[in-house]
């Protein structure tokens, strides 16, 4: 069988400025047959000849050119242009004249020999061809501008209202100016892991494929909002030398129909042309939504189509070999199944919040650019900010900076940190929030109440700062360092209730009346408690049951346990919450007389930290296991820089 060495035939490709051509020469033709004038070039003589016979009717002047015309009457008309003649079409007379023709036609006046309009024009005659083309020329140019923000303007984004279905993805490859790589991102040791993996599997997939392993397809990239999920997208754009597709999931969506079908398959179809490559479909969640829970009732839905689409695209007949599909989300519950299984998202990888080293790591990452004092200390640092994401702990850092800079600082110092550490949980300081003396004295009882509960429980959260200024929303706060824990004991969660409570306990006690200052205090240990209840089976009477639904389908119109179980429910959260609340009272009253000093001290200081605390209480039983780490890498960095025990002694 001979091969086929026939080229395939060049096809010719529409293009619209073939359109706007065909357009222009018809408006010309048009304006050059569409002409209502019949002109006849004379002699001077025979034209003073037809001005003396009163022939003539309005003579025009061009003394730019050297010529006058005159329009003729109907009977000079029919004589010079005969059967052609028509009253409808303007008959004309062409002569050249001298430059003092106007004198000569004001002589005609003068003796009576033309009675007829006379017309000087100085044009050159580019106004008048202007004046007659230019509302045409007018219109093409609208519709050129037209027709080119249709075809990339506003709706279309880069194809318009004609490439309405073409993908909007931005390709980065290794031309591309991409700054970030693997380490620029701190932390998140297994989830860089998986991901370096798969830039290794498109940069050497032999290694692979030779023991009979398939390349995966895809990852799905978990977890809460700024703990890095895009930003590790990113460095795999940095790191890998292979094409980068990056598109949002909102980008699918459209309001015309069919359109973000359209729009996945013209993605799908530039990444096999470059393939090997990876797509990243950041907030895939966009589309990826579980179908059949649109509000519409069963009407036909745009982003249910997309998601079919998807589907197909990623797994289908038709082959992806060498594309793999990164995507993001921190909304993994609501995802379609079909969209999770394996051999679409093969692998999900949780981007979890940073513990206590990663924020260490992530702190020096975003502190190399900040000219930074002696005193700051990195790790103190990641130990006031539990719970923190990396965009958190970025925005600490530059909020500090924008705090030393606002104090016309040279570099920025411990307390800057703090201060911003502050902002961002608590808000702005308030220090101008008129509050009377009552007031005042009851914020500090209240604060002061907290933090003697908080100091005597075991579980309770270890004190930072206790403060009485007004902060956002808050009249007061107090500053804790939460145990960063795995799991939670039944003691822990009651330990918190109890340190929560202790500020309404306190005002109790030691005012004689209540205030709405624990409104926050009561809403977190009401939760607490329908918690420990309802989802952790932590209740004597209602042992080992949990209602809380993982699906995120809820249960529908209907609870999932009777009336007498909800009067139960309600029962037994009422029974946790004035145990605890008891229980800090007979704390309070234990320590009644360092109460009443840490809450003079907050009326004199307005701020009060852990040393003023340990002053008067003494030093706290209990350590955090936080403690118990920093010290244990605290000693093994003493260990490291001792001398070898065989080493011989210095000479003196």
């Amino acid at each position: 069988m001979q091969p086929n060495n026939k080229k395939p035939k060049k096809t010719i490709k529409f293009s619209f400025y073939w359109m706007y051509a065909i357009i222009l020469i018809f408006l010309i033709g048009m304006y050059y047959l569409d002409n209502n004038s019949m002109t006849k070039e004379v002699s001077f003589n025979e034209f003073e000849q037809y001005v003396q016979n009163g022939g003539i009717k309005k003579i025009i002047i061009y003394e730019n050119k050297g010529i006058a015309t005159g329009a003729v009457t109907d009977s000079l008309g029919e004589a010079l242009f005969g059967k052609n003649y028509s009253k409808d079409v303007e008959a004309l007379i062409e002569t050249e004249v001298s430059r003092n023709f106007d004198q000569i036609v004001q002589k005609w006046k003068d003796e009576g020999k033309y009675n007829g309009i006379v017309a000087p024009n100085n044009d050159s005659g580019w106004g008048s061809i202007l004046w007659s083309i230019g509302p045409i020329l007018l219109l093409i140019g609208f519709w050129i501008f037209m027709m080119r923000r249709m075809s990339g303007g506003a709706s279309g984004g880069s194809g318009g209202i004609f490439n309405v279905g073409k993908s909007k993805a931005q390709i980065f490859d290794k031309d591309n100016a991409i700054k970030v790589t693997f380490q620029d991102v701190a932390g998140l040791s297994e989830a860089k892991t998986e991901i370096e993996e798969i830039v290794e599997f498109l940069k050497n997939p032999q290694r692979y494929t030779e023991l009979g392993g398939k390349i995966p397809k895809g990852a799905l990239l978990v977890g809460p909002p700024g703990t890095g999920k895009t930003l590790l997208a990113k460095a795999v754009a940095g790191e890998a030398n292979v094409p980068f597709f990056s598109m949002s999931g909102s980008d699918f969506v459209e309001m015309f129909v069919g359109v973000g079908a359209s729009r996945v398959r013209d993605l799908f179809r530039q990444a096999k042309e470059k393939s090997p490559c990876i797509v990243f479909i950041d907030e895939i969640d966009a589309v990826g939504r579980a179908r059949g829970k649109n509000p519409n009732m069963g009407a036909n839905d745009e982003r249910e189509n997309t998601l079919n689409q998807l589907l197909t695209e990623m797994d289908g007949f038709g082959s992806n070999s060498g594309v793999i599909i990164l995507a993001a989300t921190n909304r993994a519950d609501i995802l379609d199944k079909a969209l999770l299984r394996a051999g679409r998202f093969d692998r999900q990888i949780y981007v979890e919040l940073p513990d206590l080293n990663d924020r260490i790591a992530i702190f020096n990452v975003h502190l190399k650019n900040i000219k930074m004092s002696n005193d700051v200390d990195v790790e103190l640092l990641a130990r006031q900010t539990p719970g923190f994401s990396g965009a958190d702990i970025a925005n600490v850092c530059n909020e500090a900076a924008l705090i030393a800079a606002r104090h016309k600082k040279d570099s920025v110092e411990r307390q800057d940190f703090i201060d911003a550490v502050d902002r961002i949980i608590g808000g702005l300081e308030k220090k101008s929030k008129i509050t009377t003396d009552e007031e005042k004295r009851s914020i500090a009882i209240h604060e002061a109440g907290h933090a003697v509960t908080s100091w005597h429980l075991q579980y309770a959260n270890p004190l930072i700062k206790v403060t009485i200024v007004p902060r956002g929303k808050a009249l007061g706060a107090a500053w804790y360092l939460p145990e960063e824990r795995q799991i939670t004991t039944v003691q822990a969660i009651l330990d918190e209730i109890c340190s929560t409570l202790g500020g309404r306990a306190a005002e109790e006690l030691f005012l004689g009346h209540i205030s709405t200052g624990a409104a926050n205090d009561l809403e977190r240990v009401t939760k607490q408690a329908y918690a420990m209840v309802v989802y952790y089976g932590m209740s004597s009477r209602l042992p080992n049951i949990s209602y809380y639904d993982s699906t995120g389908q809820s249960y529908g119109f209907t609870k999932p346990y009777s009336e007498e179980r909800a009067k139960l429910i309600d029962e037994e959260v009422s029974l946790i919450i004035s145990e605890q609340y008891e229980r800090a009272k007979d704390l309070l009253r234990q320590y009644a007389a360092g109460h009443k000093e840490l809450a003079e001290l907050l009326i004199t200081r307005e701020v009060i930290f852990t040393e003023d605390v340990e002053k008067i209480f003494g030093k706290r039983k209990w350590t955090s296991r936080t403690d118990e780490i920093l010290a244990a890498k605290e000693a093994e960095k003493t260990q490291s820089e001792l001398p070898p025990a065989n080493m011989p002694p210095l000479p003196e």
